[in-house]
């Protein structure tokens, strides 16, 4: 069962190339365990039926059954060739029901025997066309015979011996020679004078083919195995270690109950090792007599088959070597085997056994014609008692437990089948049964170290430590003395070591005796190098030092390189070992070596892509790389960063001063632009400001001059003051007529200006100073609500910036428009194009009010002055342009001037945006 439930080559993702370079049971060919089977194209129909319907065994066992009636029909044609059509079909139905068989067929692993059967008896088949009588070969046939008999080996290996047959076949049956005559033969080769038939050549080129093609197969064969023989313990095959003449005995005396199971197949064993055949130890041993009596009727079967040449002979001499040939690679008479007696290996060699019992039971027909009946009734109660054994045998199939069990019935001398039983019974939780099997096995077999192995690990089950302990302490002494110094000689199976491996993991439960553990693993490992399953379960052990006496004894850094050393020794002993792989790659993850860990399980996983926890740890190992990397990355992005700001500053300087620059010149022409506006604007309110002046002005005269003449009507002042002022009135009228061709200095304007004003009454003081108070809290207000207007203009677009400032001008427009047009009348008219800005201030508004008021009481003279006054300061303003302003027209300076910061403000933002673009 082990070669299908236990061979991961029949998994689905397992490659194909890995059955033909691992053994039966999916071990590789190389390595010291495995038992050198190579059977491929065997393992290849186990995988087909997995791949259909997993581990069904109903499938299976549908195959084998096929297979096993194939051979049948095949068997019944090659005996047609020597055999008549009855004992032909006796031959074959007595093959088909053999309880030999039970085990090839009802065993599912015995299906290699049937299936190389089918290539075996197609090549001899295919040979049998290859030659003639006229002694010409045929090469196809010869070619497909090769090519046979290559396939039956890759599905077994005494698939080859059907050489020896197709040779035997060749010189006795198709060149009809006789033993005589091929002794007359050699006899002439030996005194140099050979003497060679005519059809000796053709038969050499055909047995030299089929020879040479023999020998390049073994050649292949051996290359895959490495040219090393499998081991065997003495509990698998006791005669193979023993001394020469037992070990001889003995393997002849298995040939001789090899041919009684044939005989007599009631007593049938599923497992014949350990002491099941003691071991012949004397020539004077009982059992000799059977090893003689099978040579001898061995010997004269073979002597009556050569005797002479007819049908019965030629069909003799291929019964013989139909039993013969087959069953020389599992003989151990050339090479020692893993088993000592097995029912499957008779598959092949109960052909030529059938073939012979049909011989006879023909021979018997025509020469006792009086018995036919008696012949025939005997002979159909032989198939009846075989086909009832092989029904009931495969009762005994149905499961593990039954079939040791029915062994058991039959040997009680084999400790491996109590094991076996104790180990079904453990399947199903029976440990205390199982116990008892386990217990007996050991009596059985004192020196098994496999039964007390068992008898501690139930014992460790059933949570008695103190018993199991002692179970494995025994089993210890039957190992070899380790001396120190020296190496360990003897060679132990590996399944043998796992005692240590048992002990060491009871005993480490106890947290204080690790160390002990550790000693036990590591002397299995130095009794064997290769052990693998020592060094996993030492690293373990180390895993668990770790944290209790690594800072006492190791060191952690130096525990980690034990560990990697250890779990690196078991991939180089077994490359493909999963759990070793694996447990290596978490030591590099521990190390944070973290890129060869993701490796490493990137390759375990593709070993092995079903394993959960594989898969787990590989993507856990990924997502701290990303992490890693997308860090490494940021910092590298931060270092080019801050590399290529130092290298491209002054580039940046330069750029920064282009456009500098360039925004500069854009805001001074932006500026110029709005200034060349602004000024147009003022310039059409000054203008606009100047036709409203001169038309109140004009107005104003043309009252002055209508109260002028009332009031000279009325009264003529003849006092020389006032007609000096009014003779300084007409000067300044005159002066600015005539504009700047005549200019009165500021000076006297000055005296002019001081004289009007000193003259003034102390009422029209008291009422200037009232209406200044009017005017200023005017001024405040329009004063406010420019500044509110300014302000708005600094946050809104240009657009609206426009708007609002014709708004404000027009509000300026309606204050002036609503101001008092009753004005008294000013002397001197100004031409517009003189006039650059509107002069207005403090002084010149106390004036106009001063005009405006109708109930102030004035004389006539002071009317005068005050008209004079009026003249002689519009002519000096005339005269001078640039004359300071008063309050008022700095408040509208600024109110101007506000507009132009605002848009050098947004130009400003502006260009710090282009700048961080760049």
């Amino acid at each position: 069962m082990s070669a299908i439930v236990d061979n991961k080559d029949l998994r689905p993702h397992k490659p194909l190339a890995n059955l033909f370079w691992n053994d039966f049971w999916g071990t590789p060919m190389h390595m010291e365990k495995s038992h050198k089977s190579y059977r491929p194209l065997c393992v290849l129909t186990f995988r087909l039926n997995y791949s259909v319907t997993e581990l069904e065994p109903m499938s299976y066992h549908l195959v084998n059954m096929l297979l096993h009636m194939v051979v049948c029909v095949l068997f019944m044609k090659v005996c047609s060739m020597f055999l008549k059509s009855v004992p032909s079909f006796l031959a074959a139905l007595l093959f088909a029901v053999h309880p030999i068989h039970t085990e090839a067929v009802t065993g599912v692993v015995g299906r290699a025997e049937a299936l190389s059967s089918i290539f075996y008896l197609a090549a001899l088949m295919t040979y049998s066309r290859s030659t003639n009588a006229k002694s010409q070969t045929a090469w196809t046939p010869l070619i497909i015979t090769v090519a046979l008999v290559a396939v039956a080996m890759l599905c077994k290996e005494q698939g080859i011996t059907v050489i020896g047959v197709c040779c035997v076949y060749e010189v006795f049956v198709a060149r009809k020679a006789t033993f005589t005559e091929l002794m007359n033969i050699i006899t002439s080769f030996l005194r140099g004078k050979p003497v060679t038939p005519n059809w000796l050549r053709g038969s050499l080129v055909r047995t030299g083919f089929l020879v040479g093609s023999t020998l390049f197969l073994l050649f292949a064969r051996i290359k895959v195995m490495g040219a090393q023989l499998p081991v065997f313990t003495n509990f698998d095959n006791p005669a193979s270690g023993s001394p020469t003449p037992d070990k001889q005995l003995t393997y002849n005396y298995l040939l001789a109950i090899n041919a009684w199971l044939l005989l007599f197949p009631s007593e049938l064993c599923c497992d014949w090792t350990m002491g099941t055949v003691p071991v012949i130890k004397s020539i004077l041993d009982y059992r000799n007599v059977f090893t003689v009596l099978f040579y001898v009727i061995m010997f004269k079967l073979a002597t009556f088959a050569l005797k002479c040449q007819n049908v019965t002979n030629r069909a003799l001499i291929m019964c013989l070597a139909l039993i013969v040939l087959p069953f020389v690679p599992a003989s151990n008479l050339f090479f020692p085997v893993g088993f000592v007696v097995a029912e499957r290996i008779l598959y092949a060699p109960s052909m030529g056994f059938c073939m012979m019992v049909a011989l006879g039971f023909d021979i018997l027909l025509h020469h006792k014609e009086k018995l036919k009946s008696i012949l025939w009734l005997l002979m159909g109660f032989l198939v009846l008692i075989h086909a009832t054994k092989t029904i009931n045998r495969n009762a005994d199939w149905k499961s593990e437990y039954n079939i040791f069990r029915a062994a058991l019935k039959v040997n009680q001398r084999n400790a491996k089948l109590f094991n076996n039983v104790g180990h079904a019974l453990e399947k199903k939780y029976r440990y205390s049964d199982a116990l008892e099997y386990f217990i007996k096995a050991s009596e059985v077999q004192p020196d098994d170290i496999g039964a007390h192995m068992n008898v501690g690990r139930t014992y460790n089950t059933l949570n008695d430590t103190l018993k199991a302990e002692s179970a494995y302490r025994t089993a210890m002494k039957l190992f070899p003395p380790i001396i120190p110094g020296k190496s360990y000689t003897a060679r132990v199976a590996p399944q043998h070591l796992n005692l240590f491996l048992n002990l060491a993991s009871l005993i480490s439960k106890d947290d204080s005796r690790l160390l002990e553990a550790d000693e036990l693993l590591k002397n299995a490992v130095s009794m064997r190098p290769d052990y693998i399953k020592g060094y996993i379960n030492r690293g373990d052990i180390m895993v668990r030092l770790g944290r209790f006496y690594v800072l006492v004894m190791f060191g952690p850094y130096n525990l980690k390189n034990i560990r990697e050393k250890n779990f690196q020794r078991i991939v180089d002993l077994e490359p493909n070992n999963i759990q070793a792989i694996h447990n290596l790659c978490v030591v590099y993850v521990e190390k944070q070596d973290l890129i060869t860990a993701e490796k490493c399980l990137s390759h375990v996983h593709d070993m092995a892509p079903e394993e959960e926890y594989i898969t787990r740890h590989l993507n856990i190992v990924r997502t701290r790389l990303n992490e890693i990397i997308k860090a490494r990355r940021e910092e590298e992005m931060k270092r080019k960063a801050e590399s290529n700001t130092e290298q491209t500053e002054p580039i940046i300087s330069e750029q920064q001063k282009e456009t500098h620059a360039r925004n500069q010149q854009e805001q001074t022409e932006q500026q110029h632009q709005t200034s060349q506006k602004q000024q147009g604007k003022e310039q059409q309110t000054s203008n606009t400001r100047e036709q409203q002046q001169m038309e109140s002005k004009q107005q104003q005269q043309k009252e002055a001059n209508k109260l002028k003449e009332q009031q000279i009507d009325r009264k003529q002042p003849k006092t020389e003051e006032p007609n000096r002022l009014q003779n300084e009135q007409q000067k300044i009228d005159d002066h600015l007529k005539q504009g700047e061709k005549q200019k009165i200095p500021d000076q006297q304007d000055a005296r002019v200006r001081e004289k009007i004003v000193a003259e003034k009454p102390n009422i029209q003081q008291q009422n200037e100073g009232m209406q200044n108070k009017k005017i200023e809290e005017g001024e405040v207000r329009k004063t406010a609500e420019k500044q509110q207007v300014t302000k708005q203009k600094n946050t809104e677009e240009p657009e609206q910036l426009k708007r609002q400032e014709q708004e404000v001008q027009r509000g300026k427009q309606q204050a002036t428009e609503q101001k008092p047009k009753m004005q008294q009348k000013r002397t001197g008219k100004q031409e517009p194009s003189q006039i650059e800005k509107p002069q207005g201030g403090k002084h010149q508004s106390k004036q106009t009010e001063k005009k405006q008021n109708p109930e102030q009481p004035n004389s006539g003279e002071q009317q005068k002055k005050k008209e004079k006054q009026e003249q002689s300061r519009k002519g000096k303003q005339a005269e001078n342009p640039h004359i300071p302003n008063t309050q008022n027209d700095k408040k509208q300076q600024k109110n101007t001037e506000k507009p132009e910061s605002s848009s050098k403000n947004g130009q400003h933002q502006l260009n710090q945006a282009e700048n961080q673009h760049t």
